[in-house]
């Protein structure tokens, strides 16, 4: 070999780099035992395998080959895919504390500096959650403060409504804006106009960051005293107002466009309404005697599937799970789209069903495979407001209005592109109904 030639020179180089990663590699995982998967190419990894703009589909599909535990290599980075709900369960409940780390992503790592809640590590995640949780708490989430709040809210959105007066609209920035305004409400106690530039420029940041975080390719140590510094907070405050306002929205909007598609189970939720509520402002006690409603929006959430990969995990050390042992800090993927659509605990997985959470009799059914705010020690610190948000928002709504299609739109239930899997761009009427 001539290597006075150039272009043989970094041929050469580049064969030893590969052999090195190669050895490297294999040297290190033979001390580990990581499941079966498909094989990997050279720096891509399994990229070329993956559908690039809803890459949870193809970890899905690949399940039926590998099974419920595989690993995938995504770029130079391995990680292990859990799906289904015994799997993803087993590793974050039955083994919380093993699975509670936060991949280090470098795409996340370069948008939070490892600050804030949720893409923090270690002491400073645990701290901040803790934080987090505590003032939420101490600021209204939970209580007939914050409940008062959201009804305000939900009224000037009933107002923004009647002004398209039944003409087609969008309503993504409107309820967007809505449910901003709850979490400005706890944070900033303040709330936005819907056309405030402040509120709308806020919002077109935190979209776009959202639909960066979907791409695949998202490819000196702290004092613990200082963990309350200015840029820690402000990293804080921007992962609570991300999380509480774009998961949401978001399912409020599943929740509209399936009204629409599915007008006979809007009929029912309003003949509820009627029947406990009447013209009276909807209260969370009221969702204990609202069955089928209450099943309805669980279905929207399962339906919706709004965060299908979940947000990367990694192992806090070697952990011995299900007969393989993973090293310490090895990303994992708990496929939540995998848990909501298991067929084994959703007789109709593909298909919304709201009887998914009903009895014979017509009674609410709890299923434990019910996770849209995952679970184990990284669940979602908002689920309870979350779930307030979601039923009178929802409620209030359907009270006021009937939701059709546009005349001669079709509607499509498929989801848009992005780290959260809302739905396609589409319009609505809002006819109101007193």
């Amino acid at each position: 070999m001539n290597i006075s030639d150039p272009i043989t020179l970094v041929l050469s180089i580049i064969l030893c780099l590969f052999l090195a990663l190669f050895f490297f590699g294999w040297r290190r995982d033979c001390r580990y035992n990581l499941p079966p998967g498909p094989r990997p190419l050279p720096i891509i990894g399994n990229l070329h395998i993956l559908d690039l703009k809803k890459p949870y589909q193809t970890l899905h599909q690949l399940s039926k080959k590998y099974g419920p535990i595989y690993t995938i290599q995504l770029g130079v980075e391995k990680a292990v895919v859990l799906c289904g709900y015994e799997a993803v369960k087993d590793a974050l409940v039955n083994h919380a504390d093993d699975f509670s780390g936060r991949a280090k992503v470098p795409f996340f790592q370069e948008i939070s500096k490892g600050l804030g809640v949720l893409f923090s590590h270690d002491e400073n995640w645990r701290v901040m959650r803790r934080f987090a949780l505590l003032t939420l708490r101490n600021f209204g989430m939970g209580k007939e403060s914050i409940e008062s709040k959201i009804s305000e809210e939900s009224d000037f959105l009933v107002k923004k409504f009647r002004t398209y007066k039944g003409e087609p609209f969008d309503n993504t920035m409107i309820i967007n804006a809505s449910v901003a305004n709850i979490i400005v409400s706890i944070l900033l106690s303040n709330r936005f106009d819907y056309e405030d530039p402040t509120l709308l420029k806020l919002l077109k940041i935190i979209t776009e960051s959202i639909q960066l975080l979907g791409s695949p390719m998202a490819t000196e140590k702290p004092n613990p005293h200082l963990y309350f510094t200015n840029e820690n907070l402000t990293v804080l405050v921007r992962d609570l107002f991300a999380a509480g306002m774009e998961t949401t929205s978001t399912t409020l909007r599943w929740g509209l466009l399936l009204m629409m598609k599915y007008p006979e189970v809007q009929r029912k939720v309003q003949s509820e309404i009627e029947k406990v509520i009447g013209s009276a402002a909807p209260q969370a006690s009221h969702r204990k005697v609202m069955p089928y409603t209450d099943a309805v929006i669980h279905e929207i959430q399962r339906f919706g599937n709004i965060v299908p990969t979940n947000l990367p995990h990694a192992t806090t050390q070697d952990v011995n799970f299900r007969g393989y042992l993973l090293p310490k800090g090895i990303h994992v993927i708990p496929l939540l789209t995998s848990v909501l659509y298991d067929k084994d605990h959703f007789a109709k997985a593909d298909e919304f069903y709201p009887e998914h959470f009903l009895d014979s009799s017509g009674n609410f059914v709890r299923k434990e495979a019910f996770m849209p705010f995952s679970a184990g020690r990284r669940s979602c610190a908002g689920e309870s407001l979350a779930k307030m948000e979601l039923f009178l928002f929802f409620t209030r709504l359907l009270q006021n209005f009937t939701l059709q299609a546009p005349p001669g739109a079709a509607l499509d239930l498929n989801s848009a592109i992005g780290f959260t899997a809302g739905p396609l761009p589409h319009k609505i009427c809002a006819i109101p109904r007193v």
